[in-house]
């Protein structure tokens, strides 16, 4: 039994709530994308090598935190979501010994860690604003070292006829219906690219499903470790 580690969460507006979804999501997925979106949580495990400390927001009910125990024998993981229901889906599927589960709001969440060499966000990123992603990235730049990797998964709405015809529209509905369903008041994808570049991280490899609709990056920090002096908040939309 892994014990869920409660935190604060001194945010001024209540977040999505999940827990709902979290019996029936992965079937969700499934009837929606198939398997394209595990597709993308998973398609750079085999480049990165072993790992030492994970910081792993955001994975719902741990199917990704599953593969990326199985694949690398001796990574330890901090997993953080603000859904109770999910972490107890994640539960079933973690190692007990290698895995740290925490209850939390991401915007008011402070690392228990101070070196991880490895984040991944997997259809999280579109939760938050563009601020908040931006201070998020600031945030974690101090977390890491210069040989850390940050996996993200997202949608994305390409800039052709197919992401005009389809992937806005079908973008906006899952909006629309998570708005409906968890109370998720963000209604349009942020711009993380920017907000990662500004925040002191590279791109260094993607890949694309689905005609660019679903997206895989591979982030590694840039320039020189910024230092701890100053851990920045996200700040909840108003």
């Amino acid at each position: 039994m892994i014990e869920i580690l409660v935190h604060d969460q001194t945010v001024t507006s209540a977040p999505a709530d999940f827990n709902q979804l979290a019996r029936i999501y992965r079937w969700m997925e499934w009837l929606t994308f198939g398997p394209f979106l595990q597709r993308c949580r998973c398609s750079f495990l085999s480049s990165l090598g072993q790992r030492r400390l994970g910081l792993i927001l955001g994975d719902g009910d741990g199917r990704f935190i599953a593969r990326l125990i199985q694949a690398d024998p001796i990574i330890k993981v901090d997993a953080v979501d603000v859904s109770q229901a999910m972490l107890h889906q994640l539960e079933r599927r973690a190692d007990s010994s290698r895995v740290r589960i925490h209850l939390a709001d991401i915007r008011s969440f402070q690392p228990p860690q101070p070196r991880y060499d490895l984040i991944a966000t997997h259809f999280f990123l579109d939760c938050l604003n563009n601020d908040e992603v931006r201070n998020l990235a600031t945030l974690l730049r101090h977390y890491v070292g210069s040989d850390a990797r940050w996996l993200i998964s997202e949608f994305r709405i390409p800039s052709n006829l197919c992401g005009r015809l389809i992937a806005r529209p079908l973008i906006s509905g899952l909006y629309f219906a998570f708005g409906l369903l968890t109370n998720l008041r963000i209604r349009e994808l942020p711009n993380h690219r920017e907000a990662l570049s500004e925040s002191g991280w590279n791109l260094m490899d993607q890949q694309q499903w689905l005609g660019g609709l679903l997206i895989s990056e591979l982030w590694q920090p840039t320039g020189d470790d910024p230092g701890r002096t100053c851990f920045p908040r996200l700040t909840a939309p108003q």
